[in-house]
């Protein structure tokens, strides 16, 4: 079996609840202040009308699943996980209050050589986001690469 037997696979479909009291400490945990955060008063002056999720909160989304990890369920070995890169494409903002639902996949795999000898294996799974009135909000991509160990198909 090949690595590139995983490409297509589905991991996960899940709700994610958006609760403003967690943006907030998001929020505080990396440091930012932006009141469009925070504050309901200053965030229904906005654009926006109301609370918003900062662009990275929802990575957060690994918490709330439970059951295998996606490392898991594509083979890889966690003792030799890497995250090696992020990227979101946002389409709607994301609200305080909003229900999420999120299905993840994979949708693609590949192995290289190290520059120091050895496979790398890398997987790419590509979360996509709908609020509650089934609106795509968010589509984000988080390659991880496996830089020892067997992966396990």
């Amino acid at each position: 079996m090949s690595i590139q037997d995983i490409i297509g696979k589905e991991i996960a479909t899940f709700e994610f609840p958006i609760e403003r009291g967690k943006i907030r400490e998001f929020a505080d945990a990396i440091g930012d202040d932006n009141p469009l955060y925070r504050d309901p008063i200053y965030a229904s002056k906005s654009p926006f009308g109301r609370i918003i999720a900062p662009p990275t909160f929802t990575r957060t989304h690994v918490f709330w699943r439970s059951g295998p990890s996606n490392y898991e369920i594509a083979g890889l070995d966690q003792r030799f996980v890497l995250h090696g890169e992020e990227e979101y494409e946002y389409f709607n903002p994301i609200f305080a209050g909003d229900i999420l639902t999120c299905s993840i996949k994979i949708v693609d795999a590949y192995e290289k050589e190290g520059k120091r000898g050895g496979r790398m294996t890398f997987v790419v799974f590509e979360s996509t986001f709908h609020n509650e009135k089934g609106v795509k909000v968010l589509v984000s991509r988080s390659t991880t690469l496996q830089t020892g160990g067997v992966v396990k198909n």
